[in-house]
């Protein structure tokens, strides 16, 4: 689609042809001698163009207008592409402590340890973020920023998938992964700032107490969603004893998590298997939408270097032209 971003200035057009019929009027109010070959001493003292005089018209009317288009701003608009706008600043906590390891998840039909089957569950949910900025914390005897937060979320993906059990030390530090997450989202827009922690133990390593850094983070608007994983039964093969039941999950502190959840305005939820686990995220996606606007944008190619070259040609045809005149003159 061809367009003008400044058709307005079109209107400026006729402005040397109203500007002449004033110099004519004000010619006409004056006594002057009419010479019949006025327009020949004109070339001869080098004040007119060397070409035709109606030529010489034509030509400054051409230049003018090339002028004026060009200063209209010509452009090319391409089709409409969609662009979703920013959704949320959204960080993923991911416990990475020893007690990851336990076996009592199944995916793909297959008994798996907690961590693989939280990457492949994750991984998906983050795929349906489109708009949202997206960082990746991770946590065991201490807390650091794995992915800071970004757009690219095929990156995050990358990392997450790159953790390992016991990177970051055998421990489980909650509330430093709180803390860590506050200082990344405190800076960003008001209503946007949103945590979800996944962990399957209780917090008993780093500086911060988690009520405390639940605290903070309300303060500093952040809604904190706490997710604890783990099965509430596992079939141990015990060489001495044989088969017996135990509870994996007996060191999950779902106090606290229910309490950080509450003070931030989030909310708890329990992952006892996969597919609990896969509609949460669903469940995620609904309290925490996307992006609720698009914006189009429609790429544009600027054409007015092609009237001002034009009129610049014009203008070096006249110029050459009254060059050339002056040479022939001396001779």
């Amino acid at each position: 689609m061809f367009e003008f971003a400044w058709p307005w200035l079109l209107g400026t057009l006729p402005l040397p042809w109203l500007l002449s019929l004033r110099r004519l009027e004000d010619e006409r109010g004056e006594e002057a001698l009419r010479v019949p070959f006025f327009t020949n001493l004109k070339v001869i003292a080098g004040t007119a163009s060397a070409l035709a005089p109606r030529h010489g018209q034509v030509l400054a009317w051409l230049i003018w207008l090339a002028l004026v288009l060009a200063a209209a701003r010509p452009q090319w608009l391409d089709e409409g592409v969609e662009l979703s706008t920013s959704g949320r600043d959204l960080l993923v906590a991911v416990d990475i402590s020893g007690s990851m390891r336990v076996p009592d998840m199944e995916l793909g039909g297959k008994q798996t340890d907690r961590l693989t089957m939280i990457k492949a569950v994750l991984t998906r949910f983050l795929a349906r973020r489109e708009g949202d900025r997206i960082g990746l914390v991770l946590f065991g005897l201490r807390a650091y920023l794995q992915t800071p937060l970004s757009f690219d979320r095929k990156t995050v993906q990358y990392f997450l998938n790159d953790a390992e059990i016991g990177l970051a030390g055998d421990g489980t530090a909650i509330g430093d992964a709180i803390g860590l997450a506050i200082k990344r989202l405190k800076d960003r827009p008001a209503q946007n700032r949103v945590l979800i922690l996944l962990t399957d133990g209780a917090n008993n390593a780093g500086e911060l107490d988690p009520a405390q850094a639940a605290r903070l983070a309300a303060e500093a608007g952040v809604r904190v969603y706490t997710i604890g994983v783990g099965a509430d039964e596992l079939i141990m093969n015990d060489p001495i004893f044989g088969q017996r039941v135990v509870n994996p999950s007996e060191g999950l502190d779902e106090a606290i998590l229910g309490q950080i959840a509450q003070t931030t305005g989030g909310r708890y939820f329990r992952a006892r298997d996969t597919e609990r686990l896969e509609a949460i995220y669903a469940l995620l996606d609904e309290l925490e939408p996307v992006a609720g606007e698009r914006e189009t944008f429609r790429p544009a190619l600027a054409l007015y270097p092609w009237p001002l070259g034009l009129a610049l040609a014009l203008w070096l045809l006249n110029l050459s032209g009254f060059a050339g005149r002056r040479a022939r003159r001396r001779t």
